[in-house]
């Protein structure tokens, strides 16, 4: 689905990640680690599209990133769900209606019932028509992963998305999250909580990927 080909990014003459070659299969569970300002960031910004690599090459569904056309970006998109670390939302509008967005930027008609199915599985209906920032830090980051899940896609991405919730709620996110990956969709965790990684590793085939003086090494079962 991604595949890396000896490939890096760095902008300014600094190089902040290089020499990545490994590939993130349909229906694999990934964490990176590594510490604050390794590259977790960029690293899903080049699974994603939103950064393209300055050496070597990036596969996203069989189509090299460099070469994509706007309308290549746009599709696979649709097919890659990134919940950012900052979750940032329209808050004139609803959960609900924040939720729904990308199905109405990309003009298909969403069914009311499948809206309020997503808003029941990350524990939100009764939140609805409540506004962002009425909203409390866990329920902030379940109205993102309901965002980024809406249109279906075969790729999760989330950037550190239990940085700011206690830990009872981390451990519900991470539930939701390896319920996609359990329905066969690709999970990828930027995240440096080693607890929350050990947590998943009971219940997941998780495959952890750490970043260290810039390049990406398979953690070892010390985790």
């Amino acid at each position: 689905m991604i595949e890396f080909h000896n490939s890096g990014y760095g902008y300014g003459g600094r190089k902040l990640l290089s020499g990545m070659s490994l590939t993130l299969s349909p229906g694999s569970f990934h964490f990176l680690t590594g510490p604050s300002g390794a590259g977790k960031t960029t690293f899903l910004k080049l699974c994603y599209r939103e950064l393209q690599p300055t050496e070597g090459r990036v596969s996203i569904f069989d189509q090299d990133a460099r070469g994509m056309e706007r309308d290549d970006v746009a599709n696979l998109r649709r097919r890659i769900g990134v919940v950012h670390q900052d979750c940032q939302f329209l808050d004139h509008l609803s959960v609900a209606e924040n939720v729904a967005l990308p199905v109405s930027v990309s003009g298909r008609r969403q069914q009311p019932q499948d809206l309020d199915d997503l808003l029941h599985w990350v524990g939100l209906a009764e939140r609805a028509n409540a506004l962002p920032p009425e909203l409390s830090g866990g329920e902030r980051q379940r109205a993102a992963l309901a965002r980024a899940v809406i249109m279906s896609p075969e790729i999760i991405l989330a950037d550190e998305p239990t940085g700011n919730v206690d830990w009872d709620m981390s451990l519900r996110l991470l539930q939701l999250l390896i319920e996609l990956n359990k329905m066969g969709k690709t999970v990828v965790i930027a995240t440096h909580d080693l607890h929350l990684i050990r947590q998943a590793k009971s219940q997941v085939q998780a495959r952890v990927l750490r970043i260290a003086n810039g390049t990406i090494q398979q953690a070892g079962a010390d985790l």
